[in-house]
């Protein structure tokens, strides 16, 4: 119920026995109404609700709305274990703690190094994070199989959730029958905290495919979505080539956060070296010319006594 305030005002249309026409002041009355949805009709409902103003795409919608993880202590340790070992391999330091720290390094990493070496030190750190014996265990005792696949997806929704987010196993069908070696990311973390496509291909999908691979015998395909920021694991899977592989052809988001690119900082460093050397020679020529301009008045002032006293 709401409570509405009500103004009632008297205007009396004769006079008073004086002959003077009086207006009584207007009493404040508070009366009790239904509230408004229940007044209107079901159209009026539909035309009262607040329309939202669309967006220019599927990946700004995905921008707005972050996730909220919450971190067991097995989660924080896993995850500044990676941060720490990728600021050993790179050099690069982050003063910050849990996933900032991570997102922190690797957008680092983007802006020092180029596409090619970001890869090859993800894949170093993963190498080096994983005694070889338990790699080389691995790829010997579960080859490339139906159970191996899906031991693989089950084993990411599990334990890898601190790095990706939430995830679940799918079906699809692979050398025709149906295997559940699918995991279906619904929102990368990665992707969503870093908000930037570069960092997802370089520093996660490409070395992830990789090194397991490489490392562990399973080809292994990954499907960023980068409208609504999902991704697909695609256990068993070779991934295309570098030039057929459709994610490699995206463009960056409007809204990167990775927007500062290294090559403007050396323009910009250029630039302000170019302007103190030139400042710097400036003053030396100066310096020069003074100093060249005071001992030609000497030499030409000591010729000049000279003659003076020959006179």
């Amino acid at each position: 119920m709401e409570a509405k305030v009500v103004l009632q005002s008297r205007t009396p249309t004769g006079t008073s026995s004086r002959g003077v026409n009086k207006q009584r002041c207007s009493p404040v009355r508070a009366v009790l109404a239904r509230p408004a949805e229940s007044v209107v009709g079901s159209g009026t409902k539909e035309r009262l609700r607040l329309k939202l103003k669309p967006a220019d795409s599927k990946r700004e919608v995905a921008q707005d709305s972050s996730s909220v993880h919450n971190d067991n202590w097995f989660d924080l340790w896993a995850i500044n274990y990676l941060s720490q070992s990728l600021q050993a391999a790179t050099g690069v330091k982050s003063m910050l703690s849990g996933y900032e720290s991570l997102v922190e390094t690797t957008a680092m990493m983007s802006k020092k190094f180029n596409t090619k070496t970001q890869q090859e030190l993800v894949i170093q750190v993963l190498d080096t994070a994983i005694p070889k014996l338990i790699l080389n265990m691995i790829k010997t005792l579960l080859p490339q199989c139906q159970f191996t696949r899906e031991y693989f997806a089950a084993f990411t929704t599990v334990f890898f959730a601190w790095l990706i987010g939430p995830s679940e196993v799918r079906e699809s069908e692979l050398n025709g029958r149906r295997e559940k070696n699918v995991v279906y990311v619904k929102k990368c973390r990665f992707l969503e905290q870093s908000n930037c496509v570069g960092m997802c291909i370089n520093l996660c999908k490409m070395p992830s495919q990789a090194f397991i691979k490489d490392s562990l015998g399973m080809p292994l395909n990954m499907v960023p979505n980068f409208d609504d920021m999902s991704c697909e694991m695609i256990f068993g899977q070779d991934p295309p080539t570098p030039n057929d592989d459709p994610v490699l052809k995206q463009p960056c988001y409007k809204l990167c956060n990775n927007l500062f690119k290294l090559p403007f900082l050396y323009n910009f460093i250029f630039l302000f070296l170019l302007i103190i050397l030139s400042l710097s020679f400036w003053c030396i020529v100066e310096s020069h010319i003074r100093s060249s301009i005071l001992s030609n008045s000497k030499l030409f002032l000591a010729q000049m006594s000279f003659h003076e006293c020959l006179i």
